[in-house]
C-alpha cells in the first residue's frame, strides 16, 4: 500500500484496534491466476499473531490458497473532504481514511474443536451483552452438520500496513476547518474522522 510518512500508522496497537473494530474485512488471493475476493468477518486472537475466519465450503478460494501471500484489507471509517471548507477555493477534493492491510499465509483448520473455538468467539464479538442466543445452547448433531458447510482457516500475520489519512498534510487551521465541517454532518462515518483528526492534532499539540 502506498503511505505517505505523515499517513502512517506507526504505532502498531492502533493498527489492531482498527482490525478489532472494522473486523469485518476483504480478503485477497490469487485462484487460477487471477484476483479472488471474499467479504468475511475476520477476528484477532488474544496473541494477536492469527487472524481466524471460515469461507463457505462452495467458496474456491480456499482450495489453493494455502501456498501463497494473502491480503486482508480493514476497512476503517472514511469521508469525502470539500474544498468549500478551506480558507480558499484554491484547493482540490480528497477523502480522508483509515485503513489496515494484513499479509500472511493461511493454515486451514482441519480440527473441529479449533473450529468450534473461533466460531464461538465469533458469537461472542457480535452479540450483543445481553442477548440471549448461545452458540452452546444448539443442538451438537445441528452445528455438526453446519460446519461441514464451511472451510475454517486462520492466517499467520507476518507484515502490518496501517494509513490513517486525516488532513495532516495541511496546515493546523485547515484541519480545524475541516473538522469543524465534519461534526455538523450526523453521520458516523464523518463523525469518527473527525474524532480521530481532533485526536492527531490534540497529539502533535
Amino acid at each position: 500500500m502506498y503511505i505517505p510518512a505523515q499517513f502512517l500508522i506507526k504505532d502498531v496497537t492502533v493498527a489492531y484496534q482498527v482490525i478489532q473494530e472494522n473486523s469485518f474485512a476483504t480478503l485477497f488471493s490469487l485462484h487460477h491466476g487471477m484476483p479472488f475476493a471474499t467479504h468475511l468477518p475476520l477476528l484477532l486472537n488474544k496473541e494477536q499473531t492469527y487472524l481466524y475466519g471460515h469461507f463457505a465450503r462452495p467458496n474456491p478460494q480456499w482450495h489453493d490458497i494455502q501456498q501463497q501471500t494473502v491480503l486482508a484489507v480493514f476497512h476503517g471509517p472514511h469521508c469525502y473532504i470539500s474544498p468549500a471548507w478551506y480558507e480558499t477555493n484554491q484547493a482540490v477534493p480528497t477523502w480522508n481514511y483509515v485503513t489496515v492491510h494484513v499479509y500472511g499465509h493461511v493454515e486451514l483448520i482441519e480440527d473441529e474443536h479449533e473450529l468450534m473455538r473461533s466460531m464461538h468467539d465469533m458469537v461472542v464479538k457480535y452479540e450483543a451483552p445481553d442477548s440471549p442466543y448461545r452458540l452452546e445452547d444448539v443442538d451438537a448433531e445441528l452445528l455438526s452438520a453446519m460446519n461441514k458447510g464451511v472451510q475454517g482457516f486462520k492466517i499467520k500475520i507476518e507484515k502490518i500496513e496501517g494509513k490513517a489519512k486525516l488532513s495532516q498534510n495541511h496546515s493546523r487551521h485547515r484541519q480545524e476547518l475541516v473538522i469543524k465541517q465534519l461534526e455538523q454532518i450526523p453521520s458516523p462515518n464523518e463523525q469518527q474522522i473527525a474524532s480521530l483528526m481532533k485526536e492527531n492534532l490534540k497529539n502533535i499539540g
